[in-house]
Parts: structure tokens; sequence; C-alpha cells
């Protein structure tokens, strides 16, 4: 009787690689201030590959490094929402983009800040006036 076939393992590099990418979207969520983080609530924050066709679409965006979708939490009856807000963190565009471990680390706690600032109904437009404020100081 033939021995049945085990699906082909990950190699030991693509598998460190999640692990450790991972370990980097825990650790920003981990560093948010408490009060932030401590509101999260129900939000799945997950890591994905690449962003679909349709996320892309749906921002009118040509890349995408995280993506929140749900309903902000600044909206009124946000908490008895029927579907959980999701934060999406996209590994392949983050590895892409960041070249060095430190400038990795730095590019996806920015992307987890920023897609929960839109958990908390903070527009682009606003996080690109608080970034300019930041810089000018």
């Amino acid at each position: 009787m033939p021995a049945e076939m085990d699906p082909p393992a990950e190699s030991a590099d693509e598998f460190d690689e999640s692990d450790e990418f991972d370990k980097l979207v825990l650790a920003a969520v981990d560093s948010l201030p408490p009060v932030f983080r401590d509101r999260l609530g129900t939000v799945a924050i997950v890591v994905e590959e690449e962003p679909t066709p349709y996320q892309l679409a749906s921002v009118r965006a040509p890349g995408l490094l995280g993506l929140y979708t749900g309903v902000p939490r600044t909206v009124w009856g946000a908490d008895d929402a029927p579907l959980a807000s999701k934060i999406t963190i996209f590994r392949g565009p983050h590895l892409r983009h960041y070249r060095d471990p430190d400038s990795l680390a730095r590019g996806v706690a920015d992307t987890v800040r920023h897609e929960v600032a839109h958990h908390f109904g903070i527009s682009d437009a606003r996080l690109d006036e608080l970034a300019r404020g930041r810089h000018r100081h």
C-alpha cells in the first residue's frame, strides 16, 4: 500500500520570514498606547501575503501595505455593527518596500498605526495632515 504523501513543507526561509513578520505585527499592536489597544475589542488583525485585485480596486490604489475594513468606532452604533472590523497587513508589499530589518519593523509599525487610526475614524487626509505637522517640527 503506497504511503500517503504529505503536502510540500514550506522552506525554512519562508517559515522563518512569515513567523518573524507576524512577530513584527504583534509587537506593533503591543506598542500601541493602552487607550487605543484596549479599545480594539473584536477587531481581527490578520496578515495576508498580497492584496487582492478587489482590495486594490476598493481603495483605488496600485499597491497596498495594509487595509482597514469595517465600521469606524466614531460612527454611531459601531459597537452593534453586524460585521467585525478587520485590519489586514500585507506581508509581500512590506518585504519588497523595506529592505532591512529595522526599516521593516518601522514600516510594519507605521502601517498598523495607520490602519488602527482608520478604526478610530481618522481619515487618510487627516493622517497626511498630522504627518506634515510632525515633519515641520
